[in-house]
């Protein structure tokens, strides 16, 4: 199989977001998504921190120590972009007042549950960040994700086995081999990344895709 590398995975995520959209963009490889805006469209980027308006990595001159997103990685401002508290940040969150959300996962199951706080094996207290706040007061959930653990292990389930951030929150799922919607019958699958087949794809997947 031919798995999209990081950027490749953000850059194929960045193509869905329509023009005008406000995007959270959670800790981790869905920050990478603020370095891709489809050309002619419009998108403000949102991180829990305080920042709506996140541009892409800043270069050497451009670094600013008191500019970092959620993952305290340095970034840029885009034109028009706003800076506010965790309160007002949290709220907006909260609210219904942002699009689209990307978060990381652990596991994602067909039903739409998202585990992504914590596993059953890791020997460091969790951190629940705002992504439970992200999963009850945003409309569309994207999960971008690597589609198997580094020893091979699926990510993609029936049901999840990890604690869940929420159930039956997510949208879509974009992983390094395919994009998947969630529908009521399970993950339905929208793209393929170049070089790889349906069948090669649903052997390393214990959920079902369907077309």
């Amino acid at each position: 199989m031919k798995p999209l590398d990081e950027n490749g995975m953000a850059a194929r995520l960045a193509q869905d977001i329509p023009d005008g959209a406000y995007v959270n963009l959670g800790i981790g490889l869905p920050n990478r998504v603020a370095h891709f805006v489809p050309e002619g469209r419009e998108v403000m980027y949102h991180t829990e921190n305080g920042l709506l308006g996140v541009g892409p990595m800043p270069q050497a001159e451009q670094e600013d120590p008191e500019l970092i997103n959620a993952s305290k990685k340095l970034i840029t401002m885009v034109p028009g972009a706003s800076l506010f508290d965790h309160t007002l940040s949290f709220a907006m969150m909260r609210g219904n007042h942002l699009s689209i959300a990307v978060l990381g996962a652990y596991q994602v199951a067909e039903n739409g549950d998202l585990a992504n706080w914590a596993t059953l094996e890791q020997n460091f207290p969790p951190a629940v960040g705002g992504a439970m706040d992200l999963v009850a007061g945003v409309p569309q959930i994207y999960a971008l994700m690597r589609h198997n653990s580094r020893d091979g292990t699926p990510k993609v389930l029936k049901r999840c086995t990890y604690p869940l951030t929420g159930a039956g929150v997510l949208t879509r799922v974009y992983t390094d081999l395919c994009v998947l919607e969630v529908t009521p019958e399970g993950f339905k699958l929208i793209d393929l990344a170049e070089g790889n087949s349906l069948e090669e794809v649903q052997a390393v997947t214990e959920a079902r895709i369907l077309t």
